[in-house]
This record gives structure tokens, sequence and C-alpha cells, in this order.
């Protein structure tokens, strides 16, 4: 097998997050306060956030942010992470395309999301906070807010989506062994769940119901603060520590891409590799494509509505300015279960808006093609949300091949897929099956949207 792979050494790794929202031309509008629809400021977020994070959420002046030296030493143990060439991939496709990915899975937690927790779990420590919840969908930013947890020293509880929960036990089990504990949601423990579970006794999940247990979980116990995986601007923010390695790693390859790619559900995995390159579009005159690939079954950047609307289903959130199919919508229950959110990231969407980037939505099924083909040629099974953002690289380098064009394509593997494994069992038997969502169910469900814009 043919590989090239790119490692930084550990002088040479970002000690600074980069915040986007600084050179955006046209700002991301505000997050309101739901009872009185005025713009939040910080301190409106500290019940329920760590403080430095709230300023994070709000900051659009400080384009670099300075990672704590804490965090530093324990992105050490795993950074950086490795940029490869998927030499095995172009062969298979017959392209003239340079194919690159980003392998976020290869640190002890297997996938991106520890980036986030562990900078998380930090700023609530440093504020005196015990616990610390959260909702997780497939579960891998569960499982690495438990172990940041345990690394700063912080009882974790954990609200997962019922039916990744049902489909993912060994997340489960990973988030327990870390010390977590770990509910099924929507459930019975809390007024949000039971609210949920009157209206519709067979629910069985999804993000939003989730969030919506962890938030009330957070304000109703004494020195507990939520955490969230995605979807807000500061989880966005620890994420660019992977674009940041990238751009570096690109030029000891000698290359820049000309496609950014990453799957999508709130955002963060996507901005944190695309929002570095970005800069380059909107202050250098860069010509990157961008490109967010969504599930065919979720399409709220594709098919969503641009409105202000809450982050979960309850009501608990700040109203977001964001593409939304609306908080009460209901996912199907496709295995990629950190993609199954209702809404983007406020800067995502402003980015849309903008024409700075843009969205795929794509079939199940040719998710989990795209991700045998990787695993046969590549030799790492990768999650089912990564597999999103292989289908659309595929997809951009079939374009190649029937132009002769020799792009440089960049991805990010958030994760692998290896406690995913009964979902590749399914598809390889021919269990698994695409979902799609009409017109009519889509405007239904924004009919509960506020629609304030």
């Amino acid at each position: 097998m043919k590989q090239k792979r790119f490692i930084l050494q550990e002088n040479e790794l970002p000690t600074q997050w980069y915040n986007i929202q600084a050179d955006m031309v046209n700002k991301p509008l505000p997050p309101l306060n739901p009872g009185t629809r005025e713009p939040l400021k910080a301190e409106d977020l500290f019940p329920i956030f760590a403080e430095e994070c709230a300023r994070q959420e709000l900051d659009q002046t400080h384009a670099w942010i300075d990672i704590p030296e804490e965090v530093l030493e324990k992105y050490r143990f795993y950074r950086s992470t490795p940029l490869v060439r998927a030499y095995e991939l172009e062969k298979a496709l017959g392209t003239p395309a340079h194919i690159y990915f980003k392998n976020e899975s290869v640190n002890p937690l297997g996938s991106h999301k520890i980036n986030s927790a562990l900078a998380q779990a930090y700023y609530c420590k440093q504020e005196g906070t015990t616990n610390v919840t959260t909702e997780t969908g497939a579960g891998q930013w569960g499982t690495a807010l438990s172990y940041a947890a345990k690394v700063f020293g912080l009882e974790c509880a954990v609200y997962q989506v019922k039916i990744s929960l049902q489909q993912k036990p060994y997340r489960s089990i990973l988030m327990r062994t870390f010390g977590a504990a770990v509910t099924g949601s929507p459930s019975m423990s809390t007024r949000a769940g039971k609210d949920i579970i009157t209206r519709d006794p067979t629910h069985l999940g999804s993000l939003g119901t989730a969030i919506s247990e962890a938030i009330e979980l957070a304000t109703t116990t004494p020195h507990c603060k939520y955490t969230l995986g995605s979807v807000l601007s500061h989880v966005t923010l620890h994420q660019t520590i992977i674009g940041l390695e990238a751009e570096k790693q690109m030029q000891m390859a000698g290359e820049y891409p000309d496609t950014v790619i990453a799957c999508f559900g709130g955002g963060s995995n996507f901005g944190g590799l695309a929002f570095p390159f970005m800069r380059h579009n909107i202050l250098d005159g860069k010509q990157t494509e961008f490109i967010a690939a969504e599930p065919a079954s979720c399409p709220k950047l594709t098919r969503g509505e641009f409105q202000y609307d809450f982050g979960d289903e309850a009501g608990y959130t700040p109203l977001l300015p964001m593409y939304t199919l609306g908080h009460n919508f209901k996912p199907a229950n496709i295995h990629a279960g950190g993609l199954r959110y209702h809404g983007a990231g406020v800067i995502v969407s402003q980015l849309i808006k903008d024409g700075l980037m843009y969205g795929v939505d794509i079939p199940q099924l040719e998710t989990f093609e795209a991700g045998i083909l990787f695993s046969r040629t590549e030799g790492i099974v990768p999650a089912p949300e990564s597999c999103h953002a292989i289908a659309a690289t595929i997809r951009e380098a079939k374009k190649c091949k029937e132009t002769g064009e020799e792009k440089v394509i960049l991805f990010n593997l958030s994760g692998h897929g290896l406690i995913d494994m009964t979902a590749y069992d399914q598809y390889l038997n021919g269990d698994l099956r695409n979902y799609a969502i009409s017109d009519e169910d889509i405007k239904a469900n924004l009919e509960d949207v506020p629609h304030i814009i």
C-alpha cells in the first residue's frame, strides 16, 4: 500500500486557535434571548457554560486566541495528527485529482471531538466547576468529554440519543469506562424528557432532545456546567487546531487545496478543517471551494430555512440564526448519529448566505459504499459520519476524471468506525436503506420556528 504521511514536530504545533468571525465581512447575526429577543451578552451564558467559553462564543474581534498551556500539554499526547496522501484511493478511482485526508481518527479517543473536550473541561475546572453534562449522538463527543472530565478531575453525565445508544452499545460502555453516567434520551429523569415522551412515547431521540435534558441537568445541579460538542462557535474555534496543522502539512507536501470537504452535523469538524483555509479566501483572494457533506435524511444546509431557531427541542437554548429544519424535527434513524441534528452553526449559516461554501446531501447507501472503498484502499474503517466526507470527495474526484482536471482535494477523516461495525454488517448484508424527507414535511416542521427574520 502506497501512502505519504506528513507529521509536524512538537515545536511546529499551533499555539493559538483561529476565530474566523473576526475576519468575516458579514458577521453572524447575534444569538437572542428567547424571552426578550434581545441580543445575548456573554454574561447571559455564564449560568450554563464556562465563562471563558461564553466569551469566546460571542467574540467577533480577536482572530487569534491563545491555547492554554495546560490544554497544549494534553494536545501533545496525540498531536499532530497525520496528513495523508491517499494514493490507493486515487488509483481505484482512476482520477487525476490529488486526494489528501487529515486523519483525526488516530488519537486515543478515535475522533476529533477530544480537541474541544479538553479545552471545555479545562475552563470548567478553572472556574471551580465540579460536574459537567452534555449530549451525544453517535457517542464520539460523549466519549471524548468523559475522558477529558476525568483528566481534569470532573464528574460527567451524558445524555445519549436513544436510537444511537441502541445502535452503538460499545460507545456507552466506553463512556462508563471513563467514569461517566450515561442515560438514553429522551428519558424520564428530566422535565424535558418526560414532556417529549408524553407527546411521543415511541420517540427514539435526537440531538435536540438530548441537549434539552443536559441543559436542564446543568441548570438544576450546583457547580455543574453544560458542554457542547458541536454547533456553537467556541466549539468550532477549538477544532481549528485541525486546519491550522493541515495548512502547515500541505506546505510540507508542496500543494494547496482547491477543494476542502468535511461531513456536517452542527459544524465543528467542518469548520475546524475549513476555516483556517477559508481565511485566505477572505483576506488573500484564494479561490478554494468548501463543501459540507450532510445526510440526505437531514438536509438543513440544502433544504432548510435560514431563521432564528432553538438549538434544542424543549426551547432551553438561546435563539440562534441558522439554517434549520425546525427544532422539533425528528430525524431518520441513520447510523451517522453525529449528523442527525436539525440546525447548522451560526458561522457556517452566514458563510453559506455569503456564498463562501455550500452543502451537499448524500444518501446513506452512497456513504457506506464510499466507506467500504476507502477501507479497502487505505486500510482504515471510517466512522459513518466521515463516510459522508469520503462520498463527497469521491464525487469531486470523479468529476476530475471526466474533465481531466488535476485538482487537490483535502477532506477530514473525523473519526474511525471500529465501534460502528454493526452498521457495516447491516450494509454488507443489504439491510440498510436510504431515507428521504418530503418538502411538505419540512414545511410543516418549520411552522414551529419563531420566524423572526
